[in-house]
């Protein structure tokens, strides 16, 4: 009896590292020969794990083979560093202290740690980003890995596109559910029909684990801070994609920040943009001081592009927690903090201008995927980083059309949907300002696997987040 572990064997990460090369201009062509030659596959389409396990000599192969393509190096990698001290070189806009404005080229661009007269955020804006980012994840969780077409099919069978409520089965055609299933492990917990609270998500948990780690350890935490609450506090089975290979790794040795580089074709997905809130949450009004923390969360388990979605999306946060600014204006200080040339700004920019150059976002969408749909998997974090500064751009700080935005526009929709409600839900600046609707079915109560927090409500999640917001 064979364990199809997910998103770890080394047959399935070969297809998904030369996918990764193709993007990053290394040249793999004679890898990827042999590699099909030998009777190898491309990567899984849509699942971690691909079906059978390959044979014990294909195995050995792809082990060689990933620790070979790790020695391409990448024409992009000037333009794209991991490094912070190259990353804040490369932002010629690196953002100043709070009070300072922007900081230009050719003057000291350090990350600010100045705390004494940053904004200060309250307890009920962050109950907001608590309750936005869960109904935007909550959203999404029924429709995550269904393709575009499904989602939009799906939606229209009920009347509700654009999306402006919680998906349902009911009324949905038995064939087109057949042909379009919900996600499995979300369905009973995510349909109108059947929300109770808050079901558990790792949207959820990485928000959790940052606060646990706040309390423990303060702004001053390393990366090995964290590698070590994982190991005590997170189970691995609750890892997918990037932390799961770095969690791998640092049970066989490896240090940070190679977790993040050995044999991890995933370093460049979503992972790291999804753990970013409480970072940005607790610097409210610092871009500089929410990026460089979450920068340290960032290379436990990512790196270059997948490192900039937590810094941007850090970044943005800690401009709406100041309460300070408008949508764009979040966005715009997101790119301050991610060099410019690299393929993240790239997407981020593309997005932006994507959302304001179409009135109809289905279009917007359209335009997107075709951009990245053939070349990069769902769960990157390209595609989804666009996707996510469109949604926002588009829906000008209206919250239900910022998470339904997000959820619509396919990809990880319980992703997207949690960052662009914790956005906009710092904007809304409370509780009473989002849609009942959306709120009230969360009923103040969060099911996790983090110790600690099961059941917690939100209100004492925000009260929690709002100390660690002041600790100097």
């Amino acid at each position: 009896m064979n364990v199809r572990l997910t998103w770890v064997q080394p047959e399935d990460l070969v297809g998904h590292e030369l996918r990764q090369a193709a993007q990053d201009g290394r040249d793999a062509r004679e890898i990827a020969e042999r590699w099909y030659a030998a009777g190898g596959s491309p990567a899984p389409d849509r699942a971690g794990a691909s079906e059978p396990p390959a044979p014990p000599r294909l195995r050995a192969l792809a082990g060689q083979l990933l620790d070979e393509l790790a020695t391409l190096e990448s024409p992009l990698a000037a333009d794209e560093p991991t490094g912070l001290d190259a990353i804040i070189a490369a932002c010629p806009q690196w953002p100043g202290p709070p009070e300072t404005g922007p900081v230009l080229a050719g003057q000291d661009r350090r990350p600010t740690t100045v705390r004494d007269r940053a904004p200060s955020v309250d307890r009920d804006r962050l109950h907001a980003a608590w309750l936005g980012r869960a109904a935007g994840c909550l959203l999404g969780k029924p429709v995550e890995k269904l393709p575009l077409t499904g989602i939009r099919a799906l939606a229209r069978a009920t009347g509700n596109w654009p999306l402006t409520t919680w998906f349902t089965a009911h009324g949905v055609p038995a064939e087109l559910l057949a042909a379009h299933p919900w996600n499995r492990r979300s369905a009973p917990t995510s349909l109108a029909e059947n929300i109770d609270g808050m079901p558990e998500d790792d949207d959820l948990n990485y928000p959790l684990l940052t606060l646990l780690l706040l309390q423990r350890h303060g702004r001053t935490f390393t990366t090995a801070d964290l590698a070590r609450l994982w190991l005590d506090e997170l189970p691995a089975g609750r890892t997918f994609t990037a932390e799961r290979i770095a969690y791998g790794n640092l049970l066989a040795g490896v240090e940070p920040p190679e977790t993040a580089r050995f044999r991890n074709p995933f370093r460049e997905w979503i992972g790291a943009q999804i753990r970013a809130d409480v970072h940005g949450w607790t610097h409210p009004g610092d871009p500089a001081g929410a990026a460089a923390q979450a920068h340290r969360d960032a290379v436990l388990t990512h790196t270059a592009n997948g490192v900039y979605g937590a810094m941007f999306t850090a970044a943005a946060l800690a401009v709406a927690a100041g309460g300070e600014s408008d949508v764009h204006g979040c966005l715009a200080a997101g790119l301050r903090v991610v060099p410019p040339h690299s393929r993240y700004a790239r997407a981020i920019r593309l997005g932006i201008e994507t959302a304001r150059a179409e009135r109809e976002f289905d279009t917007v969408v359209d335009r997107l995927h075709a951009a990245y749909a053939d070349t990069h998997h769902w769960v990157h974090v390209l595609p989804n980083a666009a996707l996510l500064a469109a949604a926002l751009t588009h829906a000008d700080g209206d919250f239900t059309r910022s998470i339904g935005n997000a959820v619509s526009g396919g990809w990880d929709t319980d992703s997207n949907g949690a960052t662009a409600g914790s956005l906009a839900g710092l904007l809304a600046a409370t509780p009473a300002a989002l849609p009942d609707h959306w709120t009230a079915p969360l009923k103040n109560r969060l099911t996790t696997s983090v110790p600690g927090y099961d059941q917690a409500g939100f209100d004492t999640l925000a009260a929690l987040t709002h100390q660690e917001a002041l600790r100097p």
